[in-house]
């Protein structure tokens, strides 16, 4: 599957309101945020919005009640949204982001398609990726220092909530994050 296949089916996903929701679950490292920036550039009017947004140092796990409540509901209820984003440097929350209505919202990141969000998507897409890889990435991206919280923290912490929530399963697209197929030339 190539990038232009992804966006051509994406294409004739309808949406159950004035804007498409799309979820692109994954694996920390898979390629999330990779494939969340291409579609963007592929697909007419779209907002990203990154699950990292909603965490940061001093709150290791995201604040899904605050998506759902400053995003998702406005979104749902035909309403543009806005949110603050989490700036990681300043481990606090920084400037103010608009969501407008219309075109597709593409909530990118680990248990984006969370059980307690409820079945608000209109398609959710699972990034696939060898852990050794992911780590890999991880520690690239991130740098050495990281690795313990990697490979104790988040990497342990992402394979409970596959394991309790089986998001792969819930799935409506597989997409293999290690495929340069998928995302053409770095």
């Amino acid at each position: 599957m190539t990038i232009d296949d992804l966006v051509h089916r994406l294409d004739g996903v309808a949406a159950r309101r004035r804007t498409r929701l799309i979820a692109v679950d994954g694996w920390g490292g898979g390629g999330k945020s990779r494939l969340a920036a291409e579609l963007a550039q592929r697909l007419a009017s779209v907002t990203v919005i990154h699950i990292d947004d909603f965490a940061g140092p001093s709150q290791p796990r995201w604040d899904w009640q605050r998506l759902a409540r400053e995003v998702l509901g406005p979104v749902l209820s035909d309403r543009p949204a806005r949110f603050q984003r989490y700036d990681w440097n300043r481990d606090q929350l920084g400037e103010w982001q608009q969501v407008p209505i219309g075109g597709t919202v593409i909530v990118e990141g680990i248990s984006s398609s969370r059980l307690e969000l409820g079945p608000i998507w209109d398609l959710v897409i699972w990034v696939e990726c060898p852990r050794e890889l992911r780590l890999r990435r991880g520690i690239e991206r991130d740098g050495e220092a990281r690795r313990w919280t990697w490979e104790t923290v988040w990497m342990p912490d992402e394979e409970a909530y596959v394991r309790t929530q089986d998001p792969i399963g819930r799935a409506d697209l597989i997409v293999d994050g290690s495929d340069a197929q998928l995302y053409g030339p770095a």
